[in-house]
């Protein structure tokens, strides 16, 4: 649609006022952002950091090749982690979860006994989550804190009933963090709580520990 050309001075402040404000993380408004979630930035250095970590990992891998082909939407995979937390904590916060040190720890000790020890788990974060081993403690937080949810929420997870009553939970503090996201990275879907362009179904990101790999399907 073309526009007539207005000088600066036709442009009454009544217009400006009215136009809507451009929030876009690609626009001037948050450069160096990769999503701003709640009024916080996530800056796309802590993005790539996060992945570069992850490539690290894999490179002293005997299948580093295999491990870096499937991981190929490393960089939304970690957006979509980082803005998925924090919507957890908002969902917790407003439920009255908190999460301790001693549960995480407690977790991983589980976790780790599950796998042969601390370098069994290692390999299945890395090979199964894109997890380094530095990011492991903060991915595992999510384990006790999503049943903790669905706990304080009387839901049970292991029902459609239960994992509806949690991602309503979920959806509500989407909202109400009014996450904008850069578009190279696509855009947050509030409804299915996650990135548009980056398949992590938070069901299966958050509650299942085996077996399934990050972005499957996608």
């Amino acid at each position: 649609m073309h526009r007539r050309r207005r000088t600066a001075l036709a442009l009454s402040a009544a217009t400006l006022l009215a136009a809507p404000l451009l929030t876009a993380c690609g626009s001037e408004a948050h450069p160096g952002a990769a999503a701003v979630v709640g009024g916080d930035r996530i800056d796309v250095a802590t993005v790539q950091q996060q992945a570069s970590d992850v490539r690290s990992a894999q490179q002293t891998s005997g299948q580093s090749e295999e491990l870096v082909k499937k991981s190929g939407q490393l960089n939304r995979a970690k957006l979509h982690s980082l803005i998925f937390g924090r919507v957890l904590d908002r969902a917790s916060e407003d439920a009255g979860v908190s999460v301790s040190r001693k549960e995480i720890q407690q977790i991983q000790t589980e976790a780790a006994a599950q796998y042969g020890g601390d370098k069994g788990l290692r390999t299945v974060m890395l090979e199964q989550r894109w997890v380094a081993p530095g990011q492991i403690e903060e991915d595992l937080r999510k384990e006790v804190q999503l049943p903790k949810l669905a706990q304080a929420l009387g839901a049970d997870l292991q029902t459609p009933a239960g994992r509806q009553a949690v991602e309503k939970a979920l959806t509500e503090a989407s909202k109400a963090l009014h996450i904008d996201v850069n578009p190279r990275y696509g855009s947050w879907d509030d409804q299915k709580v996650q990135l548009s362009t980056y398949d992590a179904p938070w069901i299966t990101q958050a509650t299942t520990f085996q077996g399934q790999e990050p972005g499957a399907g996608a």
